[in-house]
């Protein structure tokens, strides 16, 4: 799942490049190795914005306890938006990724993991 793979298989990337590159977060439509439509109906990866929303409230809490940690507790709440506006921006590559991934893992019960895809060979 870290890496970006196919839910099914195990074997095919589901990104074209590295998530912080020009161009990088374009998704195949189909599995490289196993063929599976990611998009499993038009419109699927919008429940993806739900999961992008609370890693999004999860990392803006973070920062914001880090950020008062680190600044001895500052009363100053444009030091702490703007920590946090910053800090959402960089991470938005990595939210758009995993929040797909982790829909078609975790939150698809159409796809499970089949181990007889997972080989070298392909079907």
């Amino acid at each position: 799942m870290a890496q970006g793979r196919c839910p099914r298989c195990r074997r095919g990337r589901m990104f074209m490049g590295p998530a912080y590159s020009i161009g990088g977060n374009k998704m195949h439509e189909h599995c490289p190795h196993c063929d599976l439509t990611f998009e499993i109906e038009p419109g699927y990866f919008y429940a993806a914005m739900y999961v992008s929303y609370a890693f999004n409230v999860a990392e803006a809490i973070a920062i914001a306890i880090a950020t008062s940690v680190l600044s001895g507790g500052s009363d100053s709440p444009w030091l702490y938006l703007g920590v946090i506006l910053v800090g959402c921006l960089l991470l938005a590559p990595f939210n758009y990724r995993y929040s797909r991934i982790v829909l078609l893992y975790w939150l698809s019960p159409k796809i499970h993991y089949q181990p007889y895809l997972d080989t070298d060979d392909k079907k």
